[in-house]
C-alpha cells in the first residue's frame, strides 16, 4: 500500500470519530498499519478534525521513528506502536474521550456484560486496567499506557474483547483495520452509555446468564456464527 492510500485511509477513519459525536476539538486519534512496510499513518498532534486534511497524516515506524509528515505526530503514538507490536493480528487503533466510556475508565472499573447488546460484540467483561503507578509515570508516560493495556490482557484474548478502558484515563479500541477499530469505539460509547443507565435503573443488577452471552456471541463469532449473509 502507498503512503498516500495509507494516510487516506487513517485520515477517513478519523473523520468517523467526529461523525460520530466521539470527539470534541482535538480529543482523540486513529491510526493504521501497514504490516508489510512496518508503518503506521496517525494523525498529527493538536490538530483541530475542522482543520485536518489527508496529507496533514503522519508515518512513523514501530519505533516512533517519523517516516513521512511535516507534523509531530499524536502525542499518543508510543501507545498506538506499543499494541501493534504486542497484537499481531490488529490493522488499525482507535482513541477517543468519549464520554460514557470514559466515565467508566475514570471510575476505574470494567464495564460488566449486562446484556445481549454487548454480548453480541464482547466476550465477557470490557475490562479496565490496572492505575498507572507513580514508577510508570516517571518512565515513558505513553508507552506505559499501551504496557498497562497489554498487561490487561496477559489473560485475555484481545480479538474477543477489542476494547479496554485505561483506568483514570479514556478508552482504546482496535480492530483489523482503522474502519473496524473507530466501529469498535461507536460500539463501545453505546454499551457504556445502556450499562451506565442500566445500573442507575438496577444498581444491583446482576450479570447476564453466560449461557445466554454465549449463544448471542457465538451467533456472530467464530466457525459456527450464522448472523449475517456471510
Amino acid at each position: 500500500m502507498s503512503y498516500k492510500e495509507l494516510k487516506r485511509q487513517a485520515f477517513e477513519a478519523n473523520m468517523e470519530l467526529q461523525t460520530r459525536n466521539l470527539v470534541v476539538y482535538t480529543f482523540g486519534n486513529v491510526s493504521q498499519i501497514d504490516r508489510d512496510k512496518g508503518v503506521i499513518a496517525i494523525k498529527p498532534s493538536g490538530v483541530s478534525y475542522d482543520k485536518l486534511q489527508p496529507e496533514d497524516l503522519v508515518i512513523v515506524d514501530l519505533e516512533n521513528n517519523i517516516v513521512e509528515g511535516k507534523m509531530r505526530p499524536s502525542s499518543d503514538t508510543k501507545t498506538h506502536t506499543h499494541l501493534y507490536r504486542h497484537f499481531e493480528n490488529i490493522g488499525g487503533v482507535t482513541h477517543t474521550h468519549s464520554t460514557y466510556a470514559t466515565a467508566w475508565a475514570q471510575a476505574k472499573t470494567g464495564i460488566p456484560c449486562l446484556g445481549t447488546t454487548h454480548a453480541d460484540f464482547v466476550y465477557g467483561e470490557i475490562p479496565c486496567t490496572a492505575e498507572m503507578t507513580a514508577e510508570q509515570i516517571t518512565r515513558d508516560y505513553e508507552e506505559e499506557t499501551g504496557v498497562q493495556i497489554t498487561d490487561c490482557y496477559k489473560d485475555k484474548d484481545y480479538e474477543a474483547a477489542p476494547m479496554v478502558l485505561v483506568a483514570g484515563h479514556a478508552p482504546f479500541t482496535w480492530g483489523v483495520d482503522a474502519a473496524k477499530s473507530v466501529y469498535h469505539a461507536v460500539l463501545l460509547e453505546e454499551i457504556a452509555k445502556m450499562s451506565y443507565l442500566t445500573r442507575t435503573l438496577a444498581p444491583q443488577g446482576t450479570v447476564l446468564s453466560q449461557a445466554i452471552a454465549d449463544k448471542h456471541y457465538y451467533r456472530k463469532h467464530g466457525k459456527n456464527a450464522y448472523y449475517g449473509q456471510n
